[in-house]
Parts: C-alpha cells; sequence; structure tokens
C-alpha cells in the first residue's frame, strides 16, 4: 500500500447533487429551497438569536448587576506559596520580578500577599498590598513587608 494508491471503500462516497442546474436535472426550480420567503433568497443569513420573530432569549430576561470600574483587581499569592519558592528556588527577597520569574503573576497584575499557610522563612517582601494576617506572619518570621 503506497499513499498514491489509496481510495475510499467501494460505495462509501456518494456524488454531490448538483441542484438548481436546469429542468433536467430534476431539482429544478425551486432548488429545494421551498417558495418564496427569506430563506429561498441568495444572501439569507439569520441574524444571531433570532428565534423567528419570537423575543429573543437575551431580551427576554432582565438586565442586572454592576461593574465598578474603580475596581482594583489583584493577584493573590498566598504565605505556602511564597515558602515553597524559598524552600525550592532559595529566594531571600520576593519582588514583583522574582514571581514573574517563577510564571506566579504576569506583566501589569498588581500583587497582594494573603495569609493561607505558614511561612517559616526570613524573606523582605516588595509588593502592592498584603492582608493584615500576610504581613503579621511576615514580620513575625523575622522578614520585612514593604509597599511598592
Amino acid at each position: 500500500m503506497k499513499l498514491n494508491n489509496l481510495q475510499p471503500a467501494e460505495g462509501s462516497t456518494k456524488n454531490k447533487k448538483r441542484i438548481g442546474r436546469g429542468q433536467g436535472s430534476g431539482s429544478a426550480g425551486t432548488a429545494g429551497r421551498g417558495h418564496k420567503g427569506a430563506k429561498s433568497r441568495s444572501g439569507y443569513s439569520r441574524k444571531i438569536g433570532f428565534e423567528g420573530g419570537q423575543q429573543p432569549l437575551q431580551r427576554r430576561l432582565p438586565k442586572f448587576g454592576f461593574t465598578n470600574f474603580n475596581r482594583v483587581e489583584y493577584k493573590g499569592i498566598n504565605l505556602d506559596t511564597l515558602q515553597k519558592l524559598a524552600d525550592e528556588k532559595k529566594v531571600k527577597e520576593i519582588t514583583h520580578a522574582i514571581l514573574k520569574e517563577n510564571g506566579l503573576v504576569s506583566k501589569n497584575d498588581l500583587v497582594k500577599i494573603l495569609g493561607r499557610g505558614e511561612l517559616k522563612a526570613k524573606l523582605k517582601v516588595t509588593v502592592h498590598g498584603y492582608s493584615a494576617s500576610a504581613k503579621a506572619a511576615i514580620e513575625a518570621a523575622g522578614g520585612t513587608a514593604e509597599v511598592c
């Protein structure tokens, strides 16, 4: 068997029916589109969400909620993650650049240290924010918590 002599199994493929190609073809006239109406015309495409004239779902449901455009979104990093970095990578200082190198944050993220887990390593941490418990834990371990 070679690529140049591969063929589909016998009877598995059929020729496409060429509709709208004259009366002798047996599928002329309306070419399988029925009679009149938008769907029989060329260039027809239904709008997204159109339900045949019935009120569409996105218009039946009420609008709700509120988006505060002044919200400041922080990327949360927990103490156990910092301890893991200190153990595996032997870091003594935590900055945005170090977190970015290790794939924990991206370029424009604001970083906030959160208090899950426990921290034993003495670290100098410089990020955008801290929870009260995280700041207390960093200072209890002998480190410093600075805001950049």
